[in-house]
């Protein structure tokens, strides 16, 4: 009886919410065929909806970063990397409305937009959808790229350094490459096609990545990273748990960074095509990292595994949308190699980066946009046997590397000699939690005196 009662109640819910729905919808249309004006309204709803949820999910990717860098590094610098993941996301936010949305999105010339500040004086649409949304899944982007750097200069740079630093690649530099590609600038229309890249293995990661190998090449090795035989030492990550979290909410908030991208929902095909890739290209690239070090140094390291996974994301962030699956599954195949000899390469150079920002991103980043110009369906080297969207990509990586890597030199430089980047030996020895922020990440280990 209870079981009938039970079902009889649901089936009574079932037909109440249909009767329901039938007088809002004939209350809408007022009995009426929905016209051209009303579906309209329905599908840019829609879109935004789409948009803003891939904002909300690129933005919790900011979790994301700050658990990986906190868990691949030292435990007496974890509150450090977390307030610098906090901060340069606010302090990216604020930029980019007051000038970076501007400068990459606004008119203006081929190197830099010039009109929208502070959101002033714009069309009330953008892209076919709201300004504001819109703007907030940019800023998303915007703040993407800022985070990266944190990683590669971790445990050694100041924090108030780290601010400055945030406010001008926020508000200038990223918003620059961004109008280049995005923005309607001279990467877009460059060659037969434009310089190609759906959701920022250029704009966003090679920016990101360079960022941190000048900032890390700038700021020298952590004291005993080096021996003085220039043999790396490990300076181990204090918790592995944490940073394979980090890794997962990556990868999720990812599916929103790439997806998200295409600011619609269209019939739903190509969001399916970039999902697939996006998926297929993190598991490709997680499975030839651990082979990759399995293979040279006898046992399957997790952390390698873990940054093999988002090299194989970074690597499918530009191609996504342009290639079949099969492709996904090469791109992030190499991505994944390729961050576990880049990081090798790094040691060999006495470069310390401590959570493998360059290898990950900025060498991810590059052959992400390269691999355009091989795999795309639509004018790639395996599909047309024509080199010119190749060319067209290698043009654009040049050009993103050697801004950035010129701009940046020029930041870091110029707060070094004025406010300093690097903290003081003993301020390194003792942990930037305690000397930084006056604090501890895991409290309960004071000792305390009876007097």
């Amino acid at each position: 009886m209870i079981n009938t009662h039970r079902t009889k109640f649901r089936l009574s819910n079932v037909a109440f919410a249909a009767v329901l729905i039938a007088i809002i919808t004939q209350s809408s249309f007022a009995g009426n065929e929905p016209s051209s004006t009303d579906l309209s309204k329905l599908t840019t709803g829609l879109n935004t909806v789409w948009v803003l949820l891939g904002a909300f999910l690129v933005f919790f990717m900011q979790a994301g970063f700050g658990m990986v860098e906190a868990g691949f590094i030292r435990a007496k610098n974890t509150c450090n990397i977390l307030t610098k993941n906090f901060l340069d996301f606010c302090t990216a936010s604020l930029g980019f409305f007051l000038v970076g949305y501007a400068f990459m999105f606004g008119d203006g010339n081929s190197f830099i937009g010039l009109k929208g500040f502070c959101l002033a004086g714009l069309e009330p649409t953008a892209s076919g959808l709201p300004l504001y949304a819109f703007w907030l899944f940019q800023a998303t982007f915007c703040g993407a790229a800022a985070t990266i750097v944190a990683g590669g200069m971790a445990e050694r740079m100041k924090f108030v350094a780290y601010i400055v630093y945030t406010l001008i690649i926020s508000s200038l530099i990223y918003p620059i490459i961004g109008h280049w590609v995005w923005g309607g600038g001279w990467l877009s229309s460059f060659g037969e096609s434009g310089f190609r890249d759906f959701a920022g293995s250029g704009v966003v990661h090679t920016v990101g990545g360079i960022g941190a190998l000048v900032g890390t090449i700038i700021l020298k090795p952590r004291m005993g990273k080096f021996g003085v035989d220039g043999k790396p030492r490990p300076l181990a990550g204090h918790n592995i748990p944490i940073a394979s979290l980090g890794v997962f909410i990556l990868w999720f908030g990812w599916f929103g960074f790439n997806a998200g991208s295409t600011l619609g929902v269209g019939d739903g095909s190509l969001i399916g095509r970039i999902a697939i890739n996006t998926n297929l290209a993190a598991a490709a690239g997680g499975i030839a990292a651990m082979i990759t070090v399995w293979k040279r140094f006898g046992k399957p390291d997790l952390s390698v595994a873990m940054n093999g996974a988002l090299a194989g994301l970074v690597s499918v962030t530009a191609s996504c949308a342009f290639i079949d699956p099969w492709a996904g599954i090469v791109i992030g195949f190499l991505g994944g190699w390729l961050v576990v000899r880049g990081v090798e390469a790094l040691d060999r150079l006495c470069i310390d980066d401590p959570v493998g920002a360059f290898p990950v991103h900025g060498i991810g980043g590059i052959w992400g946009c390269l691999a355009v110009g091989v795999f795309a369906k639509d004018g790639g080297l395996v599909y047309s046997g024509n080199a010119a969207l190749l060319g067209t990509q290698l043009v654009g990586v040049v050009a993103i590397v050697t801004f950035v890597a010129i701009s940046m030199s020029i930041v870091f430089t110029l707060i070094d000699k004025t406010i300093g980047l690097r903290v003081s030996e003993q301020e390194e020895l003792r942990g930037l939690d305690i000397t930084e922020h006056g604090m501890e990440s895991y409290g309960g280990f004071q000792i305390f005196s009876n007097s």
